[in-house]
């Protein structure tokens, strides 16, 4: 008899075994129905063979009339789970379209309500794969470099290459309203399959459906249709690869960038990313040789301002040349957007600008308020707070900082006639959210955090000012500076020719405000590398977070001690110590590795991720973060 391996989402990392009923075809990468536990749930299909099914219970329902993954697919799905440590099943599902709505066969339908009796891991064996009717990944073969376009017109450019090949093209972008706007620009050159969550789950099985027959060439998607099939010789782009929504929260927890440059190394796809400011991984990829930076003319280029506010902006947000740029925008019928940060988790020094860090890990120390000490979020070091600068010996350190609120109230005071809106997008949903864009998007004066960035086009903007970056620097991140040049780079690039960019700072000598300044990717990214080498962050070495919790305050304790010594036991790891998190009801380990940290944790957390009896912890792992938990 056939036994059919399925694995499903659901957090242990074996397949499950069961017996094929008689008169089915079935073929490895194809989804099936099958009883687990009291409910019957979806599962992949990841091995065949002929072996003893007695006591196994039989699939229930087929639900792709074809497989939508090949065995290619499900090794590429294998290395993102063991990459992320997720399962295997969990990382299917998150990567294929959706069930519900595919084909499926119910005459063969067994259905049971009984509990499994026999549900047991996969067996041992070689598996018999029936190949899959079209490939969806391609065969292994030499991978051109990827491609990193910057500045002027990158995606124009991309458009171009789209327009220009002769293979299936698959635009993967960093969330559904990115995915609207690309499925429009793509709709030029034909029909575009969408596999994003912007359409509904019947148009996204059929766009998959299509591409595996090879009836699409060109299909765009976030991060859920980087396994979308494609034939050989096919481009694979990933647009604005720096951005973070790229790894959005849920397993399995990858950066897309990563899946994307793995994929075509293993099928000789043509990777293209844009990106305005790429990751500093991207740029170490490309100063080391293994990419190639395809850069265009230079961006129009405001004239930018870099303000000094050390000992100043205590009772208004704006500095008189601030102000005045703003004033004379508005006289020639321009808009303005005040930049602001939500974030004040660290100190600083108001009569230097100095941040006060960790000595070790040299990040900001996170300041908490009711506690009054400042903590290291990679190391865990705690101090007491210091009552005066380390830098300067000066008495003024605070969190203090100007919100959009109290921006928004002091410049309406000050343009009482001009049309003014508050946008935080990432902080409001559903009706409001609309209210707060419409208004924002009829404003003269937008004030507004990083999100607000995406209401405005290239060249659309007057003078955009940012009232207080600094804070974006005292974040405990050690990707901190890289976030702010970022978001420095992407509002000059908004600002029209002849238009503005104020920076008001404390340290306005910092290399992001100057690089910015110049116009120099470069001389960012050789301080920021310089930087990163030195204490051995990314990309010189890999970074984990280990998150532990428990019901009670006393076993997230003992739990989390047990965790960090198995890592700690593990060679090749440096393991900080146990940090309290979430206003102590988690403990926290930093872990730092090398290429291989992935393989490493799991070995060192293997008896942890078994079922362990009277355990009642969570142990969240994840690696290579891009956010750094609060």
């Amino acid at each position: 008899m056939t036994l059919a391996d399925v694995a499903f989402d659901v957090p242990l990392d074996h397949p499950f075994s069961y017996r094929v009923p008689s008169g089915w075809t079935l073929a490895v990468g194809q989804r099936v129905f099958a009883p687990l536990g009291r409910a019957e749930r979806v599962g992949v299909v990841v091995g065949l063979r002929d072996d003893d099914t007695a006591g196994l219970k039989p699939l229930t329902r087929v639900v792709d009339a074809l497989p939508v993954l090949d065995a290619n697919g499900l090794a590429l799905a294998g290395w993102i789970a063991e990459q992320s440590l997720s399962s295997l099943g969990g990382t299917l599902a998150a990567l294929l379209p959706p069930a519900g709505s595919a084909r499926r066969h119910s005459d063969d339908a067994v259905r049971t309500d009984e509990a499994i009796r026999s549900r047991e891991p996969s067996r041992t064996g070689q598996p018999r794969l029936k190949p899959a009717t079209h490939s969806n990944t391609e065969a292994a073969g030499e991978s051109p470099k990827p491609d990193v376009l910057i500045g002027l017109g990158r995606e124009r450019r991309l458009l171009e290459r789209v327009a220009a090949a002769t293979a299936a093209t698959l635009v993967i972008v960093p969330d559904v309203e990115a995915a609207g706007r690309w499925a429009q620009r793509l709709d030029k050159h034909g029909p575009v399959a969408r596999l994003d969550s912007g359409v509904d789950d019947a148009t996204r099985a059929g766009a998959w459906a299509a591409l595996t027959a090879g009836d699409a060439r060109l299909a765009v998607g976030t991060r859920s249709a980087l396994l979308a099939p494609l034939p050989a010789g096919a481009t694979l782009a990933l647009v604005d690869e720096h951005e973070a929504a790229h790894k959005p929260p849920g397993p399995p927890r990858l950066h897309s960038r990563d899946v994307v440059l793995e994929r075509a190394a293993r099928g000789g796809l043509d990777a293209v990313l844009t990106s305005a400011t790429p990751s500093v991984e991207t740029w170490w990829r490309a100063d080391s040789g293994r990419a190639r930076l395809v850069t265009g003319e230079p961006a129009p280029w405001p004239a930018i301002q870099l303000a000094d506010t050390r000992g100043i902006l205590r009772r208004e947000p704006l500095t008189p040349g601030l102000a005045r740029t703003v004033r004379e925008t508005l006289a020639a019928g321009r808009r303005a957007l005040l930049l602001v940060s939500r974030l004040t988790s660290a100190l600083a020094c108001d009569e230097c600008g100095a941040v006060v860090r960790c000595p070790e890990c040299d990040v900001a120390l996170a300041y908490t308020r009711a506690a009054r000490t400042l903590t290291c979020r990679v190391c865990g070091r705690q101090t007491p707070l210091p009552e005066t600068c380390p830098g300067c010996r000066g008495r003024r350190l605070s969190p203090f900082g100007w919100n959009a609120e109290r921006v928004e109230h002091a410049v309406r005071r000050r343009f009482p006639r001009a049309r003014v809106a508050r946008y935080d997008p990432d902080a409001t949903r559903g009706a409001k959210a609309e209210r707060q864009r419409a208004e924002a998007a009829a404003a003269e004066i937008v004030i507004g955090t990083r999100g607000a960035l995406r209401l405005f086009g290239p060249a659309s903007l007057g003078v955009a000012g940012f009232v207080s970056p600094d804070h974006f620097l005292r974040l405990p991140d050690f990707r901190a500076g890289e976030r702010l040049f970022s978001l420095l780079w992407a509002a000059a690039e908004r600002v029209l020719p002849g238009g503005g960019l104020v920076v008001q700072s404390q340290t306005p000598e910092h290399y992001v405000f100057a690089a910015c300044a110049r116009q120099d990717l470069g001389a960012f990214y050789r301080q920021e590398m310089k930087f990163r080498g030195e204490l051995g962050y990314p990309p010189f070495r890999r970074l984990a977070i280990v998150t532990v919790t428990a019901p009670a305050a006393a076993e997230t304790r003992r739990l989390g001690d047990e965790v960090a010594a198995a890592l700690a036991s593990a060679t090749a790891l440096t393991v900080y110590p146990p940090a309290p998190a979430r206003r102590d009801r988690a403990r926290r380990i930093v872990v730092k590795g090398h290429a291989d940290l992935a393989t490493r944790l799991a070995e060192a957390l293997g008896d942890f991720r078994r079922p362990r009896p009277k355990s009642r912890g969570i142990i969240d792992v994840e690696v290579d973060p891009v956010e750094w938990p609060s």
